[in-house]
């Protein structure tokens, strides 16, 4: 995923044509100009230990998340976490900060279904970005 999003990075800057995917990659690579020092460079980025130790977010993992939500969204899998997220966005009038609070929920009902060594429980992940649209 690093070369990936490092490829994108490369190929939108010297404008150069995109599939489907690097679209939306690249599209959410825009949202976060902050990052564009660990995508110059692709060896230095798959090289690079993000481990918290430093307070520095990992912007593949971030990037990745932003993708995951994106697909499933699209394919409204888990079913009803289309409406969820649409329902957040415009709430908080952003698709963006949509995303982020919905990441934090996918993060949760990840290391939840880690912790408990069951699969992840999708209804839960979407009730959570629901509670987050009603506050």
């Amino acid at each position: 995923m690093r070369r990936f999003f490092c490829g994108v990075h490369a190929k939108a800057r010297a404008g150069q044509p995109l599939d489907a995917l690097e679209t939306l990659a690249s599209q959410w690579l825009l949202e976060h100009p902050e990052y564009d020092p660990d995508l110059a460079d692709a060896e230095a980025a798959v090289a690079r230990v993000y481990d918290g130790s430093q307070s520095q977010a990992n912007p593949f993992l971030h990037l990745s998340m932003h993708l995951s939500i994106s697909e499933q969204c699209s394919i409204d899998q888990p079913r009803g976490i289309r409406q969820a997220v649409e329902l957040l966005a415009a709430r908080r009038n952003s698709l963006h900060d949509a995303h982020h609070e919905a990441m934090e929920c996918l993060g949760q009902m990840l290391w939840e279904s880690q912790r408990a060594g069951r699969p992840p429980d999708g209804q839960a992940y979407i009730a959570c970005v629901q509670r987050r649209a009603t506050k």
